[in-house]
């Protein structure tokens, strides 16, 4: 008589964030819970501390000089791949988003616009500086030109909606130029940019350049606001957060811009584009004396 097969406890996955390159829990043990559409438990999600953030910005400013020496080229290649990352596991995405309570049709919709948005900032990122930078005719024995230049560090606040193809769409913009990223995602949706952790770490991209947090706004909002090595700030926000983020970078000198997008509008072409890419680059102005 043959053995009854015995049923089997599926093996869950521990949900952590990315940061430095790792997967890592948060330095406080903290978790909190989150349900699926259906009001079931799915998993604790690590809810970062105001000492994730400063870990994860001092690795985004380590992996800072060796991601803004790379070529534009070179950025657009690992940029595209990371295209390739998103769309191999593009199915997974899509089940996570529906299990959140996205329709199928949405959810498809924003999981290929996300991939296609990372592939048109791979195409931008050799070509924005002949744009934004120019040749200046001036009147003196002097060549000079103004060139496009890396921020440094740039804080992200995702939208809760759409928790995917919004940070996706403020993230890709920020590191095509050269700059690295301390990303918060969504706190309603958090588990898609867990998902995404994954596929930047089997990307070309190096570790430290995009660190994910997972957690709650009024923890770590004024942190970003505050942290002198964060160079600036890209946010999705409520009036409240836009209050304080505003309040802390005048304190620290940063640049603050506001998505201005919201809901299905990070499905329009509207949403990306060269201003996003200007919006964290600095100009660089230098005067060569000719004839000397």
């Amino acid at each position: 008589m043959s053995a009854q097969p015995k049923s089997r406890i599926p093996v869950t996955k521990t949900p952590k964030v990315y940061i430095g390159g790792a997967f890592v829990r948060s330095e406080s043990a903290r978790t909190f819970k989150v349900t699926d559409r259906s009001g079931a438990f799915f998993a604790n999600i690590p809810q970062c501390t105001r000492k994730d953030l400063r870990n994860a910005v001092e690795a985004a400013a380590k992996a800072g000089p060796g991601w803004a020496r790379r070529t534009p080229y070179n950025r657009a290649q690992i940029l595209y791949r990371l295209a390739e990352m998103i769309e191999a596991r593009s199915g997974e995405l899509v089940a996570s988003l529906v299990q959140f309570g996205a329709r199928r049709a949405d959810a498809e919709k924003g999981v290929a616009v996300g991939v296609d948005r990372m592939i048109h900032y791979a195409g931008w990122a050799d070509k924005y500086a002949q744009l934004l930078g120019s040749v200046n005719p001036v009147s003196s024995a002097h060549f000079n030109f103004t060139v496009p230049e890396p921020m440094g560090v740039v804080g992200v606040v995702a939208p809760d909606s759409p928790p995917l193809l919004g940070l996706i769409s403020m993230i890709a913009p920020v590191i095509a130029s050269g700059n690295t990223v301390v990303a918060l995602a969504s706190e309603t949706v958090p588990y898609p940019a867990v998902l995404l952790g994954e596929m930047l770490a089997t990307s070309d991209l190096p570790g430290g350049v995009v660190n994910l947090l997972t957690g709650f706004r009024k923890e770590l909002v004024p942190t970003f606001a505050t942290h002198a090595q964060i160079r600036a700030i890209y946010a999705s926000a409520g009036p409240d957060d836009r209050k304080a983020l505003r309040l802390g970078a005048a304190a620290s000198v940063k640049r603050v811009r506001f998505s201005g997008t919201e809901g299905a509008a990070w499905l329009n072409d509207a949403a990306q584009g060269l201003e996003r890419i200007g919006d964290f680059v600095e100009l660089k102005t230098t005067w060569h004396p000719i004839g000397a």
